[in-house]
This record gives C-alpha cells, sequence and structure tokens, in this order.
C-alpha cells in the first residue's frame, strides 16, 4: 500500500511539473481555499494539496501583467498616493486656522495657496506653524502635476487609451487604470465580466428560500474600481451633452438613489469599454443625442 502511495504521489508531481510549466501561476485564493479544507498544516501536505489541484484542474490561472502594464500601475499609484498627501495636508492646515477663528473656505489648488497666504498676514504667531506646510503642500502639487504630465503622455501614444476616451466621462486617469487593469480584452469571454473583475457587482447569497444582495463585492483592483467610480460622477454631473447612457444613469437615481447610480454607471462603463476595445469602434451618440 505503501508503494502504491508512493508511486501515486511521484504521478502527481511529475504531471505537476509538466501542468506547472504550461500556467506557472494560480489564484492565491483558490489556492489558500483548497489548502484550508486540510486538518494538518505542514510543508509536505501543502505540497501535496498542490499538486492534487494541478493534477485535477481545479485552479484558475491569474493573468501575469507586463512590464508596461506595472509601469502605468505604478505612475497611477504613486500620483494617487501624493494627491492624498496633498489633501490630508491642507485638511491639516485648515484645522489649524479654524482653531483660531480664520477659514479659508471652499477653495481649492492656487485659490486654496492664496487664501491662507491672505489669512497668515499680521499673524506672527501662526506664520511659523502653517507656512511650512504650506510650502511642503506646495512642493507636492508640483509633482502632481509632473506625473499628470507622464500619465497624459502615456495616454496619448497609446491607441487603445485614445479610443476608449471617446466614452463620456473617461479621462485619461481612468482610461489608464482600466487598460493597465485588464490589459488583454481577450481575458473576459463577456464584457459583463469586467464589472465583477473589479468588484463593482453585489456580492449574492442564496440558501433555499433565501435569496438577497448585498453590497458590491470590492474584489480585485481598488485603483481601477475608484476611477471608475469618479468617471461615473463626471458623466451625471459635468457632461452636459445628452445620452442614454446618462439618461439610463437618472432613471436609476430617481429609483433607487443617486449612490447605486453612480456605482452601477461605473459597472457599466466598465462593460462598455471592453466592448469597444473588442470591436475597435469607438462610442457612438445616439441620433437623438447628437441632434441635441
Amino acid at each position: 500500500m505503501a508503494d502504491f502511495i508512493s508511486e501515486s504521489l511521484a504521478d502527481i508531481k511529475s504531471e505537476t511539473v509538466a501542468d506547472f510549466r504550461r500556467n506557472p501561476h494560480l489564484d492565491a485564493r483558490h489556492a489558500s481555499a483548497a489548502l484550508k479544507m486540510q486538518m494538518n498544516k505542514t510543508d509536505q501536505n501543502d505540497a501535496e494539496d498542490l499538486a492534487q489541484i494541478m493534477r485535477t484542474g481545479w485552479y484558475r490561472p491569474v493573468h501575469v501583467k507586463s512590464l508596461d502594464a506595472h509601469r502605468a500601475r505604478a505612475l497611477l499609484g504613486a500620483r494617487a498616493q501624493l494627491v492624498g498627501m496633498t489633501t490630508r495636508l491642507s485638511n491639516h492646515i485648515r484645522g489649524v486656522l479654524k482653531t483660531f477663528g480664520l477659514l479659508p473656505g471652499g477653495m481649492r489648488g492656487l485659490q486654496f495657496d492664496r487664501r491662507v497666504e491672505e489669512l497668515l498676514v499680521d499673524r506672527d504667531d501662526l506664520a511659523p506653524l502653517v507656512r511650512p506646510m504650506l510650502v511642503a503642500w506646495r512642493q507636492l502639487r508640483e509633482q502632481i502635476a509632473t506625473f499628470d504630465k507622464e500619465v497624459r503622455a502615456l495616454a496619448k501614444k497609446d491607441p487603445t487609451c485614445r479610443l476608449l476616451m471617446s466614452v463620456p466621462g473617461v479621462g485619461v486617469l481612468s482610461v489608464l487604470a482600466y487598460v493597465s487593469t485588464v490589459e488583454d480584452p481577450r481575458r473576459f469571454a463577456r464584457s459583463r465580466s469586467v464589472g465583477a473583475h473589479v468588484g463593482l457587482t453585489p456580492r449574492r447569497y442564496q440558501s433555499g428560500e433565501v435569496d438577497r444582495s448585498g453590497r458590491i463585492s470590492r474584489c480585485g483592483d481598488t485603483l481601477a474600481r475608484t476611477l471608475m467610480y469618479e468617471a461615473a460622477v463626471v458623466l451625471l454631473t459635468r457632461v452636459k451633452r445628452a445620452s442614454p447612457l446618462k439618461d439610463w444613469a437618472q432613471a436609476i437615481a430617481k429609483r433607487s438613489g443617486p449612490g447605486k447610480a453612480r456605482v452601477a454607471l461605473a459597472r457599466k462603463l466598465c462593460v462598455i469599454l471592453h466592448s469597444i476595445w473588442r470591436s475597435g469602434e469607438p462610442f457612438r451618440w445616439s441620433e437623438q443625442a447628437a441632434a441635441a
């Protein structure tokens, strides 16, 4: 019996090596779920379980991004970090000024900078505290502007980004995050699967007579999901040109509220972008929208 088990394990390991060479990357979440079924966790048990996963084919291969996609993600991630630091720093400046009865108001950008300088005139007690933070805030803004130029340059030289930016509300940040996340449209057999990939589909619990939908899964890439949500907000609030897509989202807002409408529109944008990417045709406005 022991010899039979040893031979079986040897066969499994040889098949595993061949399969792993063809599909060298596994989904860590699926592998972890399979390994949790083992009562005792040891290195030997983990190796045997991984070999069994590969032998039976009960796994999902993971797409490995290219270096260009990783560079784009690193650029977007660095910019997002600086934007967050700028926001926290400006909020701290507002808090310090508010303590002493000085309110810069809801100004942003250069107006915020000038307004803070105006409030610090003849305030020798506050200037040594606020001005160093304001200098750091300006430096962060300069670095963000440098990143913005690089993002625009990447989107400009990429024909896929230029094609997808024909969709209303989609700008250079959201399109670059989307393209670097999907990278290959052939990964998804259906365009609707992209919304689930970035975590914009609701969770579902079904058991017997119970069948309910929850909040969105929030799985996948957080930055891509956030930027697609911002693209939906831009389409609803800033794009003035009429379109059936905007009308569809506004109907959801009237029925279920603006929050759900934005999430639904973000998911819809992911589907539309994938469909346009595969077809190679730009976004088409309806005849009514064109006439308006």
